[in-house]
């Protein structure tokens, strides 16, 4: 299938603004498919990160509700909520913006604090492990979540910058060089109708004369 072709007269001044916009157009491209390779390596270090912290909070997970089932059966549910009423955040959690090659994705640090001692009172000392492995879980989320999110940016930006490849290279490119290429053999074509043009006046002029 033939390239198409930009609707502009094919006069000298055409010709020399699409070989800039062409020059300029394949750095673009260059450019772009730097992009693409740097970002393909991002996407692959961010999803194994994502996978080793996937698997890190499975473990966490599973130890934290085994101990809030320790803790259930010990204590039982009344009790439960009652020492629960008043206690404090046991972590604190800053969501800040961070930006990686023009993508961005909140960055998020989760940062544990000292258990809040409670009345020994209707507790069970596996209340402590409970709420430590509950607020270590919590921390494990927000950094999975981050991962997550971080690694679903970088894949849409991804997919956009390889369409942009793929248009420039298969597309717009394509489409002006073969505008260069007709509007060339078209001055060239004007040039040997000239020269034709002048060879047949000559010879007028010399048969005139003799």
């Amino acid at each position: 299938m033939a390239n198409q072709r930009l609707k502009i007269p094919p006069t000298k001044s055409s010709l020399l603004s699409l070989k800039r916009k062409v020059a300029f157009l394949e750095q673009g491209h260059t450019l772009l498919e730097r992009k693409k390779e740097l970002l393909t390596r991002l996407v692959y270090e961010r999803l194994q990160q994502y996978r080793a912290l996937r698997q890190e909070t499975k473990v966490v997970l599973a130890q934290a509700y085994y101990w809030l089932g320790v803790t259930h059966l010990r204590m039982g549910t009344r009790a439960l909520r009652q020492v629960a009423v008043g206690l404090g955040l046991p972590l604190q959690v800053n969501i800040l913006p961070r930006s990686s090659i023009g993508v961005q994705y909140p960055a998020v640090t989760a940062e544990l604090l000292p258990l809040q001692p409670v009345g020994l009172m209707g507790t069970d000392s596996s209340f402590d492990e409970t709420r430590r492995g509950l607020a270590e879980m919590v921390v494990l989320l927000a950094r999975l979540g981050e991962a997550e999110t971080a690694l679903w940016r970088l894949l849409e930006e991804q997919r956009k910058t390889q369409k942009r490849v793929n248009a420039l290279k298969y597309n717009v490119i394509p489409t002006y060089r073969a505008t260069i290429h007709f509007i060339n053999a078209s001055l060239e074509e004007e040039e040997r109708n000239t020269l034709f043009q002048i060879k047949v006046l000559r010879a007028q002029h010399n048969n005139e004369i003799g």
